[in-house]
């Protein structure tokens, strides 16, 4: 059973930057892929970004790209999500999660962070 907790949310003007973390532990780390998911209220869960084991591969979600940044250390058991150039419409909770594959779809994510709050003012 894998425990993800994330951390690094808060409150930016439009235009700022955040980073988000997600540490896992109770896991092998390195064998999972990391996502990264978002819910606004009123919306769906939607991907944002995902890692590939190794770190070598990212996907985006085509309204983060060029924005939003993945990555992960394996040896701290920990994927990022490095956030430029904030716009209003990326407030939401951000979710860490883990899979067995490769996906962008949130079922196929078995473990998943408890949420952080990400708020861009105008």
């Amino acid at each position: 059973q894998v425990q993800l907790v994330e951390s690094g949310g808060g409150l930016v003007q439009a235009g700022g930057s955040l980073r988000l973390s997600c540490t896992a532990s109770g896991g092998t780390f390195g064998t999972y892929y990391m996502g990264w998911f978002r819910q606004a209220p009123g919306k769906e869960r939607e991907f944002v970004a995902a890692t590939s084991r190794g770190g070598i591969y990212t996907y985006y979600a085509d309204s983060v790209k060029g924005r939003f940044t993945s990555s992960r250390d394996n040896a701290k058991d920990t994927v990022y999500l490095q956030m430029n150039t904030l716009k209003p419409e990326d407030t939401a909770v951000y979710y860490c999660a883990a899979s067995a594959y490769q996906s962008q779809k949130a079922d196929t994510y078995s473990f998943w962070g408890q949420g952080t709050q990400v708020t861009v003012s105008s």
